[in-house]
């Protein structure tokens, strides 16, 4: 007799990706895997995204079942800590991080530009990346965040919409970035500096998903709420 499947799992179909996401600690792991976007597609339901990408959703809800054990993360909820976790834990964390890749893939480039899997075009991209997150993450901190911590009540939908609109153009820059390496596939010739970059993309991937899933599906609707019922 075939197993029946845990309860819990009837409800994860529908759910969008940026709720479980936020409620199930390792869920962005799992989507990561699966190249489901939960932090621009947040608001898109598991089926749906799984159905784009021609996966049975029902592997994903095992896997999600695994991790479901009523436990959240130790990200604040209230938007002052908020912010200052976002811009310790990710802005901060983006302009470290972000010139030491931009280094390490201009190296891989030039020393390994006749090798057949080398990503081309990759520290250009990279600098791309820097440029347009190091202008959204100065607006956010210069303009957005001051305004969120002063004034919580203040009509804040507009600049929430731009921002929410960078960070789709952030992550069809990270599709861009997933297409170019392979989805980080490494030949097996690889010399240490190619494999040190792509551990470091590893990280940032799934940092500046996570950095976008915060803002989006955390910090951002506890302000549109408010501005919806003025």
């Amino acid at each position: 007799m075939p197993a029946t499947p845990p309860p819990s799992t009837t409800s994860y179909a529908a759910r969008p990706l940026g709720q479980l996401v936020r409620d199930i600690p390792g869920a962005s792991a799992v989507f990561r895997r699966h190249r489901l976007d939960f932090c621009c597609g947040g608001d898109i339901p598991l089926e749906v995204a799984a159905q784009a990408r021609q996966i049975d959703v029902r592997l994903i809800e095992r896997e999600l079942v695994a991790l479901d054990v009523g436990t959240s993360d130790d990200t604040p909820c209230d938007p002052d800590s908020l912010v200052g976790f976002i811009i310790g834990r990710f802005h901060d964390v983006h302009r470290r991080e972000l010139p030491e890749l931009i280094i390490l893939s201009a190296t891989v480039e030039r020393v390994h530009a006749g090798h057949g899997d080398v990503p081309a075009g990759l520290t250009g991209l990279l600098q791309n990346v820097l440029d347009e997150l190091s202008r959204h993450m100065q607006k956010e901190e210069q303009v957005l965040f001051p305004m969120m911590r002063s004034n919580p009540g203040g009509f804040l939908a507009p600049p929430i919409a731009r921002m929410r609109e960078e960070h789709k153009e952030h992550g069809r820059m990270l599709h861009h970035l997933q297409d170019l390496t392979r989805d980080l596939r490494l030949p097996s010739d690889a010399c240490n500096t190619w494999r040190a970059l792509y551990v470091g993309l590893e990280k940032f991937t799934a940092d500046i998903m996570q950095h976008i899933h915060t803002e989006n599906n955390i910090l951002f609707p506890q302000f549109e709420a408010r501005n919806g019922a003025s």
